[in-house]
């Protein structure tokens, strides 16, 4: 069987929707701690709890099903997408911790130790060490890390603090769960399996750079609630609007083909239902372009509101680690908790 057999979905797709998240967490009242600067109440990406007054510890965990079979690869992307909860705050990591759960009577101990050392090339890179972690004999292969990193609490960067009038920016291109899905069918080509690999282990470091920038007001990044979902949770927890252009989002070329031909997630549909009351969609937009939009995205891009005049320098710092196709997808409103989009 191959890897992503063993699974019943994979990568961020395998995410409970936002809107029975809510309802599971609706009763579950937070612990007051006034360190904790950011909490699970919030929706954002990662907690982050003051130690002084110059530092603030950020922590976060991660961790999915098998989105593709290559073990090693696997390994990379579920580390990646860990780290960035990271650098979606503006902060910098300073250790993992592996969280594994295998089924042990089916999977060799070589794929096993394959899937860690893809996850160590990626702590590799960044310099951060494993420090430990958990393992489970679970019936589905699940991978991925806790990560705990630091950060100045003045230069947090929250989901919730986006400004009317700010430039929203796009750092990676949509469509990586429509390569999944056709991934699983049989569908996907080399050269979109190989672009798939490469955005999903592209990692997301620029994000730090963008925390010390003052004139960025809001970051997180786009996951399993694919566009829409996580550009909401912006939007609703700032208290403002956002218009996007529909032309100038990026999109996989290969994801655009697959979605025409039929290729969805699951996940898809579900994240429209936790968000088409705040979305208003231009007359001649098509369902496909939809399904793009909250397609759940695996080590997706970043998403950030900067004042205007900072647009470029943002931009300009993707571009640097990159980043070829980050860019300015729209801007934020003030007509309060709705996403407008525009052809």
């Amino acid at each position: 069987m191959k890897l992503t057999e063993y699974a019943h979905g994979g990568g961020c797709g395998c995410k409970i929707s936002p809107k029975l998240l809510k309802e599971i967490l609706a009763d579950l009242e937070p612990i007051a701690d006034s360190s904790l600067l950011v909490g699970f109440d919030q929706s954002d990406d990662a907690a982050v709890y003051q130690i002084n007054d110059d530092t603030a510890l950020v922590a976060t965990t991660d961790f999915f099903t098998p989105i593709v079979d290559d073990p090693f690869a696997f390994g990379q992307i579920a580390a990646t997408n860990a780290f960035s909860d990271v650098y979606a705050m503006g902060a910098i990591p300073l250790f993992a911790l592996s969280v594994v759960g295998m089924p042990i009577d089916k999977l060799s101990t070589d794929t096993i130790s394959s899937i860690l050392q893809g996850g160590r090339s990626i702590c590799e890179v960044l310099g951060v060490p494993i420090a430990g972690g958990h393992s489970i004999d679970s019936p589905e292969p699940i991978y991925g890390l806790v990560v705990i990193g630091k950060i100045s609490p003045d230069k947090i960067k929250k989901n919730t603090d986006a400004q009317v009038g700010d430039s929203i920016i796009l750092g990676k291109p949509l469509g990586i769960g429509v390569l999944s899905a056709a991934l699983k069918k049989n569908m996907l080509s080399d050269e979109g399996y190989k672009e798939m690999i490469s955005l999903t282990t592209q990692i997301n470091t620029t994000g730090a750079r963008l925390g010390e920038m003052v004139d960025v007001h809001a970051m997180t990044d786009v996951t399993g609630f694919g566009l829409l979902g996580h550009l909401k949770e912006i939007v609703l927890g700032s208290n403002v609007g956002a218009e996007i252009r529909l032309s100038s989002i990026p999109f996989i070329n290969t994801a655009k083909r697959l979605v025409r031909d039929g290729v969805v997630t699951g996940a898809s549909s579900r994240n429209w239902s936790s968000c088409y009351e705040h979305v208003q969609c231009f007359d001649e937009m098509s369902a496909f372009e939809l399904d793009l939009l909250t397609d759940p995205q695996t080590s997706g891009g970043l998403l950030v509101t900067c004042s205007p005049s900072a647009e470029e320098a943002v931009i300009e710092s993707f571009r640097e680690d990159g980043f070829t196709s980050a860019c300015c997808i729209g801007s934020m409103g003030s007509e309060l908790n709705k996403i407008k989009i525009t052809s």
